[in-house]
């Protein structure tokens, strides 16, 4: 997502700055993030076979609320506090509105409509940073964002998800790594660093244009990911920052686990290609957007929800245990996936709803003892 130093050692503040007028819309938008979230979450298990109520009508848009409901709210939002204008939550705003009409039954291309009028805003947004400030990445944000567009754009057309999966797919990866690019600059510069990170982003874009269902872009966005995950192995600072202690580690061991999910991924669609395997477009979609995304939100929860919604949040060692389940929950269903164990995949989601409940719960915890442990009198130092 698009976070300001998310790899590295970002403090925040004691005191955060007093509450503005814009922090009831923020918590209102990040609200329905959380409604895309969970919806999406139960259409997820409807696919999975779980018997749940409106179960299978959630399942047939558990992609788009999860990818444009919540990741793409979630990433206009925090785009709309970093540009600090009015009109950039108008982005953010029209996602919301596409999730609640999808849940309240509107047309499916009211629905897209809103999220391709989300990514305009966003994309317009990300246009006027690389006007202001040329770098390849905000280039890759702005490329992100435009893929975003294209992909609504081909649903709200009537595409099938499959068909423009890619899109969507490139959307986050672009996202993600444009700012893992933006904070490799902390680095030393090596050279080719930003030769091969173009060659991935080209290789990304011929397969979303390609298809992932047509072997040839399923071929090309595999090797898109292959790439990527050789960039972000050798020129990311969470190379260092694993090494570290604290928060510093727990978010550095976040991306370093997303990025073997995001290198799985892509050899799962050269070596099962999605049009020839459903097997392959499981495993390649999920380890995306569990093994991959999910574990960047995960790291990189502790700097946005404070930055949004105005909320103290503090690391605790009782966040690896959400993470673990996560990472476990992500080889079960690729595991079981393998194996044709039908149990093993219906029990994997559970196991990735239970990651995600209990990291909120384990935020709260944190925080509370945080807080707790703050208030304690300190002792008193004796003067030589």
């Amino acid at each position: 997502m698009n976070m300001p130093n998310a790899g590295c050692s970002a403090a925040i503040p004691e005191n955060p700055m007093p509450l503005r007028s814009w922090t009831g819309i923020r918590s209102a938008l990040l609200a329905l993030g959380i409604v895309a979230l969970l919806a999406g979450l139960w259409g997820a298990l409807g696919r999975l076979g779980w018997p749940l109520p409106h179960g299978a009508a959630l399942a047939a848009l558990h992609g788009p609320l999860m990818i444009s409901g919540l990741f793409g709210t979630l990433i206009g939002l925090e785009r709309a506090v970093a540009l600090d204008r009015g009109w950039s939550y108008v982005g953010p705003a029209f996602s919301g509105f596409g999730t609640l009409a999808l849940l309240a039954g509107a047309p499916l291309s009211v629905g897209a409509g809103a999220y391709a009028a989300a990514a305009a805003v966003l994309a317009g947004g990300s246009l006027l940073i690389t006007i202001q400030q040329p770098a390849l990445f905000n280039g890759a944000l702005l490329f992100g964002a435009l893929a975003w567009l294209a992909g609504n754009i081909l649903w709200l057309t009537g595409q099938a998800v499959p068909d423009l999966v890619g899109w969507w797919l490139a959307f986050l990866v672009l996202t993600i790594a444009g700012e893992r690019l933006e904070l490799s600059r902390l680095m030393p510069r090596r050279r080719g660093s930003e030769a091969l990170f173009l060659f991935a982003v080209g290789l990304l874009v011929a397969g979303a244009q390609n298809g992932l269902m047509s072997e040839n872009g399923a071929i090309l966005f595999g090797l898109a990911l292959l790439v990527s995950t050789l960039w972000l192995m050798r020129h990311d600072i969470a190379l260092v920052n694993v090494r570290r202690t604290g928060q510093t580690r727990f978010m550095a061991a976040c991306m370093l686990a997303g990025y073997a999910w995001l290198g799985a991924a892509g050899l799962s669609l050269i070596w099962f290609p999605p049009g020839e395997s459903g097997l392959g477009y499981d495993v390649a979609l999920h380890a995306i957007l569990i093994g991959f995304v999910l574990s960047m939100v995960f790291g990189h929860a502790l700097i946005i929800l404070p930055a949004v919604a105005r909320v103290r949040l503090r690391y605790g060692p009782v966040l690896y245990a959400p993470l673990i389940l996560l990472h476990a929950s992500m080889i079960l269903r690729a595991s079981a996936g393998i194996a044709g164990w039908e149990a093993g995949r219906m029990a994997s989601g559970i196991l990735t709803l239970i990651a995600l409940v209990s990291f909120a719960a384990s935020l709260a915890i944190a925080s509370r003892n945080g807080r707790e442990t703050s208030q304690l009198p300190q002792p008193r130092q004796s003067v030589p």
